[in-house]
């Protein structure tokens, strides 16, 4: 569990750091810098498990319909609604627009499915 949160965490800091639209605003040493993209790590987790399967839910017929990809604006909306409760918490990290957050959702699935090929279900490392 701990190996997923690290994995999240670092897919979302690569999206940080690739990514114009989303933006970490700390001025101070790196270690900092890390500490924030765990707590917007936290902060995304948590609004995935509570929110995600609601949305999911009342959009399934949309889902269906076009084949799951609009789970990309789920994500991106889910990215947004992380953006606006770090902000509402102080925690200087923030998306910019919607295309930005469209973006952003998309590389953090992409990085996150990489990483997590690589770790079992049961948090083992396969080589």
């Amino acid at each position: 569990m701990i190996i997923r949160f690290l994995v999240s965490a670092l897919s979302l800091g690569l999206a940080t750091w690739i990514l114009p639209g989303i933006k970490l605003d700390y001025a101070g040493e790196p270690a900092g810098a890390a500490i924030t993209m765990l707590i917007v790590a936290a902060i995304f987790g948590l609004v995935n498990a509570l929110i995600k399967p609601l949305f999911v839910f009342v959009t399934s017929p949309l889902l269906l319909v076009t084949l799951g990809l609009f789970l990309l604006i789920i994500n991106a909306a889910l990215l947004m609604l992380t953006s606006w409760v770090c902000a509402q918490l102080g925690v200087p990290w923030g998306v910019d627009g919607f295309w930005s957050a469209f973006w952003g959702a998309l590389m953090v699935s992409v990085v996150s499915f990489v990483l997590n090929s690589f770790v079992g279900r049961r948090g083992e490392v396969h080589n």
